[in-house]
């Protein structure tokens, strides 16, 4: 079992910044990799970011330049750091870790751009 607990959302105005946090816990050596997904109101939830255990990284193309996901082995923690942020990134934000067997997310954090 992998449990995912993320932070760092929150209120920012238009061209700010924010770097999301998802730290796990459990059995952490068998996920091979992680991801970022979005959820806004009333739409499907979307992939942002995704990072595998060799390194490799996938944006989505409306974060492309704006957004990087890095993890920290040692503590079991990937980031999302969100540049020049808009209003249309406002969304609920879920961390994701696939193992061979299953996959686990997190329970969101709020992430909402407005003036």
């Amino acid at each position: 079992q992998v449990q995912l607990v993320e932070s760092g959302g929150g209120l920012v105005q238009p061209g700010g910044s924010l770097r999301l946090s998802c730290a796990a816990s459990g059995s952490t050596l068998s996920i091979n990799a992680w991801g970022w997904y979005r959820q806004a109101p009333g739409k499907q939830r979307e992939l942002v970011a995704t990072i595998s255990s060799g390194g490799s990284t996938n944006y989505a193309d409306s974060v492309k330049g704006r957004c990087s996901i890095s993890r920290d082995n040692a503590k079991d923690t990937v980031y999302l750091q969100m540049n020049s942020l808009k209003p249309e990134d406002t969304a609920v934000y879920y961390c994701r870790a696939s193992t061979i067997r299953r996959i686990y997310w997190g329970q969101g954090t709020q992430v909402t751009v407005s003036s």
